[in-house]
């Protein structure tokens, strides 16, 4: 990695769809070598993908929370059968192994707060693995990169 490997990554974490020889001017290579940096970066996996950043308002997404969940044994079968409960649960975005009180930390996003309520019933209720949950609602996000 250098500057420009550095720079090339810095604009298309900015705008993943920019051509290769806008990208090439900015980052003050020939068109050919700037490709063949790119491919390069992605054949490393230092570019693991590209994708879209969707408009949660338009999607109907009012309501995020982090959800920190608790688990009532700390072996590794249930932190598996935990992961295994939540990740095809279309609410929770983001799934974390943590250190501290709890062992999850979970980013929810759905329509309102009564589909959040059917989501902490009918899925992470249903986990037998699941002895506490604790929710912190998103007022605002001043800054989210993510977006």
């Amino acid at each position: 990695m250098d500057r420009f490997d550095e720079r090339i990554l810095s604009e298309l974490q900015a705008d993943g769809r920019i051509s290769n020889v806008e990208l090439s001017e900015r980052v003050g290579l020939s068109p050919s070598a700037t490709l063949r940096r790119v491919q390069e970066l992605e054949r490393m996996k230092v570019i693991k993908g590209y994708r879209a950043v969707l408009d949660k308002n338009q999607l109907e997404v009012g309501f995020i929370a982090y959800v920190s969940i608790g688990l009532n044994s700390h072996t590794k079968q249930s932190q598996v059968a935990f992961e295994e409960h939540v990740r095809f649960a279309k609410e929770v975005v983001e799934c974390h192994n943590i250190t501290g009180m709890n062992e999850y930390l979970l980013r929810v996003e759905t329509k309102d707060l009564a589909s959040y309520k059917r989501f902490h019933s009918n899925v992470l209720g249903e986990s037998p693995q699941v002895k506490s949950i604790s929710t912190m609602v998103v007022m605002d996000s001043p800054k989210d990169e993510r977006q």
